[in-house]
């Protein structure tokens, strides 16, 4: 494994990172039993990850709970945890700044933890990133100082915003949505590498289509049947299109992976888990070098044929 900047404050933390959603009870496409889940943890640490990602609401709090059970015992001091604000353990949306506090002391609770590493809201409408109009990050501020979070930030999806919250507030940790389908926020990478923030690129596989197990046939029942026929066979082109670009002999989703790994502002890549085995995979993608001039052929990729079909997620 290998180790990148984060936070000024804050160890190296792994290229990988365990995006924790799963780990909770019934958190969505599968359930997990607590013990499939605390074995899932024990095996990234063994295999090197030291970023954990969760969030209140997953599981409804759930998530966070197996998370700090499974950490107990471990050299905390070498654990780096972003957790979130916004979307709480109930299940319901509650951005108020006065709520900042309870939240976090309720992760904390979850977590077993005396602090945790970033806060950052989670996903909130654009005004939010907003320091100029928010008192959010004067209360954030406050946390650094109580020795409760040692950086916060946001969860986003645009390079506006990205730029939005870098300019107005000290935040130094932004979750991302990255990928080669989704490359808008790659426009703030310069930014965030200037100001010393910390970049966790998300959704790098873009809801499973960049494992390339999807076609122009898939259904989907789960959180995913929201994407139309339309949305499906659009997908699927695109997906065929990356294949001949990077070559079919490459594996999709740990070459998506790397792409993401492949800009230096990235300090960590948080694709879902749900198996040791997937785990695995996910960490070999850490081996794979990609070229400059493959790298920019995907750059042109996105921007001729993919950002103007402006791609639900």
């Amino acid at each position: 494994m290998k180790y990148r900047k984060y936070s000024k404050n804050s160890v190296a933390i792994s290229e990988i990172g365990l995006g924790a959603w799963q780990l909770g009870q019934n958190s969505g496409w599968k359930s997990m039993t607590e013990n499939e889940a605390i074995n899932l943890v024990h095996k990234s640490l063994d295999l090197g990850v030291n970023f954990f990602d969760t969030a209140p609401n997953y599981g409804h709090g759930t998530g966070e709970e197996r998370l700090g059970k499974a950490l107990q015992g471990k050299d905390r001091s070498n654990l780096v945890i972003n957790t979130k604000f916004g979307h709480t353990h109930t299940g319901t949306l509650n951005f108020n700044s006065n709520y900042i506090r309870e939240s976090l002391e309720g992760s904390l609770r979850r977590l077993q933890v005396d602090y945790v590493d970033s806060l950052i809201i989670h996903n909130p409408p654009s005004e939010y990133f907003d320091g100029n109009k928010n008192d959010h990050y004067e209360i954030l501020e406050r946390l650094i100082e109580e020795g409760k979070i040692k950086a916060y930030g946001a969860s986003l999806d645009t390079y506006e915003d990205l730029k939005l919250l870098i300019d107005t507030t000290n935040s130094k940790v932004i979750e991302a949505f990255f990928n080669i389908f989704h490359q808008d926020t790659l426009q703030g990478f310069e930014i965030a590498k200037n100001n010393d923030v910390g970049i966790i690129a998300k959704i790098p596989l873009d809801s499973g289509w960049l494992t390339g197990k999807y076609n122009s046939k898939s259904t989907f029942t789960d959180i995913r049947s929201r994407w139309s026929k339309e949305d499906i066979q659009t997908r699927a082109r695109l997906v065929n299109k990356v294949t001949s670009i990077i070559g079919k002999e490459e594996n999709l989703a740990q070459f998506a992976i790397a792409f993401c790994l492949a800009y230096d502002a990235v300090s960590t890549v948080i694709p879902g888990s749900l198996t040791i085995k997937q785990l695995e995979g996910n960490v070999q993608s850490t081996t794979i070098s990609i070229s400059q001039k493959l790298k920019e052929e995907l750059e042109n990729f996105y921007q001729s044929e993919v950002k103007n079909l402006h791609l639900p997620w």
